[in-house]
């Protein structure tokens, strides 16, 4: 047989095609080997509340008699318990699977290696840690936000040559290139909600959706304590995204509209408590500096994504300040450099 390792590969590449899709559940791929005929079927979780990747790659397996000679790749354990749908690792088990190959543990209490004891239990052969790393990597929304408490956060700047990332009068259309924002709405999608402050809906009255990509909108987060924020922005008057306003003043729904009475909303570690008991496994982080630098200073963040385009301001709004980071990585989006920023483990 092939390289175990190409066959997780494939897994991953599955799951993938379903970010932004099936959260608060993880991305999940499955491929099933026959020794003799090499992949016979494959599947993947597509979206939340729907039958899962195990599910849907059995299914599409033409003669079922030929899974007990078969061994199932998966970038994350089996589920054992009764959610949404009925546990993976029961159905592996009554299909006779005679092997089961797992990237990553799975870390939601319900499961947490419950799956692999069940298929061990079964007589089924497992092993997990195959491409361990990039199987964490894949799926670090819903990891993160099972073993820290909170959601997975990415910030986002765009900034000019000399470090600013607006103007003296806060504008800062358009600091980065057209392939810049293009790669953002991407990441929108990934993310279950994005983050911004009142003084960036005010000067630039973003939709906060997503454009020129294929995906979800995201959640829209505010922050506005008082409710200061004209009724007439886009993000009262467009109603293709939820919006949860957080302040101090007023609870309840209206329309896509919902605000959440907090003490203290400007506080960053209660509101990031306060969105991780909504649910929210993801956020994508695309406020002013102020903002940003609040997340930075109290090394509330996971990862950074930093454009730095070739003109300049010479004066204006400069960059938040990176803290205790590293670059992890570097790259261009058009004319644009881009850097990845992780914390200092």
């Amino acid at each position: 047989m092939r390289n175990p390792e190409f066959f997780m590969h494939r897994a991953f590449q599955l799951a993938a095609l379903s970010q932004g899709k099936v959260a608060p559940n993880p991305l999940v791929g499955c491929v099933i080997v026959h020794p003799e005929y090499g992949i016979i079927g494959e599947g993947r979780h597509m979206v939340f509340g729907g039958p899962h990747a195990e599910v849907n790659a059995i299914n599409s397996v033409r003669d079922q008699s030929m899974l007990k000679e078969c061994i199932a790749f998966v970038n994350m354990e089996p589920c054992s318990h009764f959610g949404k749908t009925p546990p993976c690792a029961d159905l592996l088990i009554e299909k006779k699977i005679k092997e089961v190959v797992i990237s990553t543990l799975d870390p939601n209490p319900l499961v947490a290696g419950k799956g692999i004891e069940k298929l061990k239990g079964a007589g089924i052969s497992t092993s997990t840690g195959i491409l361990e790393k990039e199987g964490l990597a894949l799926n670090r929304f819903f990891i993160t936000s099972h073993i820290k408490k909170r959601p997975f956060i990415t910030l986002k700047w765009a900034q000019t040559a000399d470090r600013f990332i607006a103007r003296p009068d806060g504008s800062s259309k358009w600091i980065s290139s057209g392939e810049s924002r293009l790669w953002v709405h991407k990441w929108r999608a990934a993310h279950q909600a994005i983050l911004v402050g009142r003084n960036t809906l005010k000067i630039d009255n973003p939709l906060l959706n997503v454009r020129g990509w294929h995906g979800q909108y995201p959640i829209r987060l505010v922050v506005d304590p008082n409710l200061s924020l004209p009724e007439n922005l886009n993000i009262f008057t467009d109603s293709s995204a939820p919006t949860l306003i957080f302040n101090e003043k007023k609870e309840g729904k209206n329309g896509h509209m919902e605000y959440i009475k907090m003490n203290n909303p400007s506080d960053i570690s209660g509101l990031i408590s306060t969105i991780y008991a909504l649910g929210i496994q993801s956020i994508f982080v695309e406020g002013g500096r102020q903002l940003l630098q609040q997340f930075v200073n109290q090394q509330l963040w996971d990862e950074a994504l930093v454009f730095t385009s070739n003109q300049s301001f010479h004066s204006g709004i400069a960059s938040p300040i990176m803290q205790n980071a590293r670059l992890r990585k570097t790259t261009y989006a058009g004319q644009d450099l881009l850097e990845s920023w992780v914390p200092e483990s």
